[in-house]
């Protein structure tokens, strides 16, 4: 590997001294002992027994009668005995630990006379209430996760029941910017491409459901030994074997008669659709009390349709009828094959698979009392067949209005193999350790489905209108990424402090090799019409670009050439190593308080040589050009600098007060401190990849990892049989992400008309050549905000539980960064003025309101068990699921560069008074009519006439999700059991077709624009009537699935 990893044997050796940190992977025992007068008993013996596995733990109390029993399995059920000479013993049963809790157990033993018996206590179960919670914090149980409602198996579908939660985004932060771990390792996709979590480019999920026992979601956890995200910490443990050998085999389906075929009345040609998930689960004993397995597998073969939207053609009718008119689509497929003999594939009607394989092992070895040793191993192998990118870089659809052929897709190969070790210790009463050695390979690729050809782009009134050619995204694309991780958890117990010493190393290690453009048509407005695209054809225009982007791949090697030898390679190798002191003081019986102080370091390793070699095998570097900051100050830049290797501390201080004479009924709790998290490593790869001038890509010298300061305040309350959980959460950004364009000066034109924005003059520009050039920077900006409000109820009965829950978001930032190319990254950020200054606006990610509740139930009779499980939402604002593109808040665009700022992506729009609009150049007066009745139906548009749009700032009206679950069990003597199931999402729209029915803007670039020495003319397609229409993929249409399941 990398010469980062080779520096691993020194860091290891410091780490090794030191002691590092780990995410959440066990739960731990903590209390007291004492007499009835409350006299300490030191030297007591405590000791918790698993009773499924055997596993026993135990302690004896220190000299003030505390104990502390760390790095226990999570779940249950366990027994936890009190034993001292002279007294009776004491007894807690039925105890199962959540992941990262302290269950307290404060003892009060009796003296042993003849007349008194030990004391005995069943416990309620698993309790909110705990001296170790601080922050804002959901725990999902292996009840939960096995009879709420699912379809896809996926753990998004438990995040969600997080009121601060979507599903993707947490408490209004960028995905991106969480930290997930499984077991311990590091789990998330650490290059950032397309999706956050490992598997997520081909919506595969790395971990079966069947092999999760817990999930964790904190979002203000103020033990500084969780880190690497300013979004939240999610945490999941797998199953592990005990004595007894249990298993499972199961099997799931559905196809396109288990979804519905109405939206809001109108019938639907219900299309293709397949799913068949199967699998098992088996874990036992290897030797008795001493080493256990658990293995699990499952594939997911799927097939469904590429596009919802359909061609324009006479007799089509329906609100899934595009503009495209199917005449052009037909004319540019005729025109490709007859002069090129290229096939550009359907574009309608066609299918796309969707397939994945992943399995687990996991080994516990209970080396003794106070030594256990875990071993994870687990892969993935996934693909999904994609169209192109519906938004990088500029509007691609498909949909209404804008419709690609079927080779303009690709299919996104992702495989992983990962492995994890951990080493559990406890010496004595007095200290424990946890350690932690991990392994992660990333092996990704695209396959496009087009032959080599250049991208093509076509346009209809200023507005993408047809997409053809090979994906832009997909020329000889491959990413191979190796993680490594050390960390180590050591403790040491002190009266009533546990102190925490620690440090982490994690290495990353990224091959990539990226040809964006080689095949030409990436860049630009590409062809203003079909009529102009076929005109290029048939007077031979073309024939240069055709033949160029054949040559490039035939030079290349094509699919099968190599990285580095003609085609790009950029190799990255990064890091982040951190050092950490941290004190929890129970102060007294009511009050906890947590303070640490964490450093981290980002390291590069060896990137800026690798730089210079990306250097040397391009063409264009200059380090002569001049550039400019936000302010407009001259730069150059050293292309093989690197921001610096600057420490970042984050100090945190968290508290938990007991409000009640119990510890069970009342608690405040609550904390501030800073978060350092890390970065999709692309944005720092992009400066490897992309030296030449005109298409500079750098990174600031200072620019620096997120970090936010984040404060909370909770209070939990038991309210008769409910538990009430009221959680406030502020963060503001200290260190966001922020990628500017360093060709431009702060602008001294003025557009003409009635439209007087500000616009760059070749003055304001860097210029080579003559011509305008970009340099994208990536840069940090302290403007950004979020605040979160979110409450809850909770009622836990036999067999069920319910919850129902609200969260109130206000989020805002300076650039909602989702995408990975810096420029790209540039574009999709909406701006009007200066670009380049930070703009304080609504953010991208989370719900503005969210309302939520699950539940569930199991009747039992005889042999025979039924389960009726449930979900709901009810939300404004947040994300599709679907690349990330998120439609439920948006802005108006131009589309075209209105300021000539280099993007015909980001500038918002200036809404016009009747008067104003008058007086406006349209290519067609027709065009402004039409655009005049679009203000008018448009709220947010005629409410704020003689304005501009302001960034972020329309909602997409209010969505509801219901889904249910039946389970219907029967259990056979011998302890077997058959379990048939059926989910059903969106259970609402089965009832009613209005019902659960999103609706997404059509276009939010309806004004096409072009200048001419200051003087803008706009057009405007006429046939755009409506800001929304309804979405007729599954997110709307309810969906089922029928699941059998045998277990033993």
């Amino acid at each position: 590997m990398k010469q980062g990893l080779r520096l691993l044997p020194l860091f290891a050796g410091l780490l090794l001294c030191l002691h590092a940190n780990a995410q959440q992977t066990t739960s731990a025992i903590q209390g007291t002992a004492t007499s009835e007068k409350g006299d300490a008993l030191v030297a007591a013996s405590v000791v918790a027994t698993h009773i499924e596995s055997g596993t026993v733990y135990g302690v004896d109390t220190r000299a003030d009668g505390g104990f502390n029993i760390p790095n226990m399995r999570v779940g249950g059920p366990y027994t936890i005995k009190i034993t001292y000479v002279g007294f009776k013993d004491f007894q807690v049963d039925n105890v199962f630990l959540q992941l990262g809790s302290k269950y307290t157990v404060n003892a009060k033993l009796a003296e042993n006379t003849a007349l008194l018996e030990g004391v005995t206590i069943t416990s309620e179960g698993a309790s909110i209430f705990g001296k170790g919670r601080t922050g804002s914090e959901t725990n999902v149980g292996s009840e939960a996760l096995t009879k709420l409602p699912t379809i896809s198996r996926s753990a998004q579908d438990f995040y969600r029941a997080t009121p601060a939660s979507d599903g993707v985004s947490f408490a209004g932060r960028n995905d991106q910017y969480n930290n997930f771990t499984i077991d311990g390792a590091i789990f998330n996709n650490p290059f950032g491409l397309d999706a956050a979590t490992p598997g997520g480019q081909a919506d595969a999920q790395p971990i079966s459901l069947d092999a999760i026992e817990q999930i964790t979601v904190s979002l203000a956890p103020y033990d500084v030994t969780q880190a690497g995200f300013t979004g939240a910490s999610v945490n999941a443990v797998t199953k592990s074997g005990t004595n007894k050998f249990k298993g499972a085999v199961f099997g799931y389906t559905r196809n396109q008669d288990l979804t519905g075929g109405k939206i809001s009345g109108e019938k639907l040609v219900v299309p293709d659709l397949s799913q068949n998930q199967y699998g098992f689960a088996l874990g036992g004993p290897i030797v008795k009390n001493k080493l256990f397995f658990f293995v699990n597998a499952e594939v997911d073969k799927r097939t469904d349709l590429g596009s919802t939207a359909i061609a324009a053609a006479p007799g089509r009718t329906g609100s899934n009828v595009s503009r495209v008119a199917k005449t052009d689509l037909d004319a540019v497929a005729n025109a490709l094959k007859t002069r090129f003999q290229y096939d550009p594939g359907v574009y309608e009607d066609y299918l796309h698979n969707t397939n994945s394989t992943k399995a687990i092992l996991k080994l516990d070895y209970q080396i003794s009392k106070n030594h256990t040793l875990t071993a994870t191993y687990n892969f993935l192998d996934a693909f999904k067949q994609k169209p192109a990118h519906p938004s990088a870089i500029g509007r691609r659809g498909p949909d209404l209005t804008t419709l690609q052929f079927f080779n303009s897709g690709y299919q996104i190969n992702n495989k992983i193999n990962s492995g994890i070790i951990e080493l559990r210790s406890i010496f004595g009463n007095t200290a424990a350790n946890k350690l932690q050695v991990g392994y992660t390979a990333f092996r990704d690729a695209r396959d496009p489905f087009s032959n080599p050809f250049p991208v093509i782009n076509i346009q209809k009134d200023g507005i993408p209108y047809i997409v053809a050619g090979h994906e832009p995204f997909s020329i000889f694309n491959r990413l191979n990424q190796d993680v490594f991780q050390f960390t180590d958890n050591f403790n040491i117990y002190k009266g009533k402090h546990t102190y925490t010493i620690g440090t982490s190393l994690e290495v990353f290690s990224f091959d990539n090799s990226f040809n964006l453009n080689a095949y030409g048509g990436t860049f630009g407005p590409g062809f203003a019409s079909t009529t102009a695209f076929l005109d290029s054809i048939s007077t031979g225009r073309y024939d240069d670009d055709v033949a160029a982007a054949r040559a490039v791949a035939n030079a290349n090697g094509g699919e099968g050439g190599t990285s580095g030898k003609g085609w790009a390679l950029a190799e990255t190798n990064v890091g982040q190593f951190a050092f950490y002191l941290q004190d929890e003081w129970t102060v007294n019986d009511k009050f906890t308080l947590n303070y640490g102080i964490r450093m981290d370091m980002p390291l590069y390793f060896n990137t800026p040589e690798k730089i210079q070699e990306n250097i040397a095998r391009n063409c264009c570097y200059d380090p002569t050009i001049t550039w400019y900051n936000e302010q407009g100050d001259p730069q150059k830049f050293d292309h093989t600098k690197l921001p610096n290797q600057a420490p970042l501390i984050s100090p945190r201080v968290g508290f938990n007060y007991d409000m009640s004479k119990d510890g069970k009924t009342a608690q405040l709790r609550g904390g501030t401190g800073l978060f350092t998290g890390r970065l999709p490593f692309v944005w720092i790869g992009n400066q490897v990849a992309n030296p030449n001038f005109f298409f500079y890509n750098y990174t600031d010298p200072n620019f620096k990892f997120p970090q936010v300061w984040r404060s909370n305040l909770g209070y939990d309350r038991k309210l008769g049989n409910w538990t009430f959980t009221l959680d406030i959460l502020y963060t503001k950004d200290l260190q966001a992400a922020m990628v500017r364009n360093y060709g431009l000066k702060p602008p001294t034109g003025k557009l003409q008309g009635q439209d007087t924005r500000p616009i760059y003059t070749n003055a304001d520009r860097t210029l080579v050549f003559g011509g305008a050039t970009n340099a994208y920077v990536f840069s940090n900006t302290n403007v950004g905000y979020s605040f979160n409000t979110s409450v809850q109820l909770r009622r836990n009965f036999k067999n069920g539980q319910l919850m129902l829950g609200y969260n109130f978001l206000d989020a805002k930032d300076a650039s909602s960064v989702e995408a990975e190319i810096s420029s790209d990254a540039f574009d999709r950020n909406p701006a009007i003025n200066h670009v380049n200054n930070a703009l304080l606006a609504p953010s991208l990610f989370g719900t503005k309101h969210r309302f939520i509740g699950s539940a569930f139930k199991t009747f039992e009779y005889g042999p025979w068990a039924t389960t009726l499980s449930t979900f709901f939402q009810y939300a404004q604002g947040g994300t599709t699921q679907n690349d990330n593109v998120a439609d439920f808040r948006f802005s108006y665009t131009y589309s075209g560069d209105i300021n000539n700022d280099g993007s015909g992506l980001n500038d918002l729009i200036f809404i016009p008074t009747d008067a104003q609009l008058t007086q406006m150049n349209f290519q067609t007066a027709a065009q402004r009519d039409a655009f005049r009745s679009y203000i008018q139906q448009d709220k947010y548009l005629s409410e704020n006439r003689g304005k501009y749009v302001e960034k972020y700032g329309i909602l997409a009206p209010w969505y509801s999700q219901w889904d249910i679950r039946v389970a219907q069990d029967y259990r056979f003597e011998s302890g077997q059991a058959l379990q048939f199931t059926l989910d059903i999402l969106n259970f609402g729209n089965m009832l009613n077709s209005n019902w659960g029915v999103r609706q997404l803007p059509i276009n939010t670039q309806p004004l096409g624009v072009s200048v001419t020495n200051g003087v803008p003319t706009y057009s405007f397609d006429a046939s755009l009537k409506n800001t929304f229409a309804d979405d007729f993929s599954l997110l709307s249409r309810w969906q089922a699935r029928v699941g059998l399941r045998f277990t033993f």
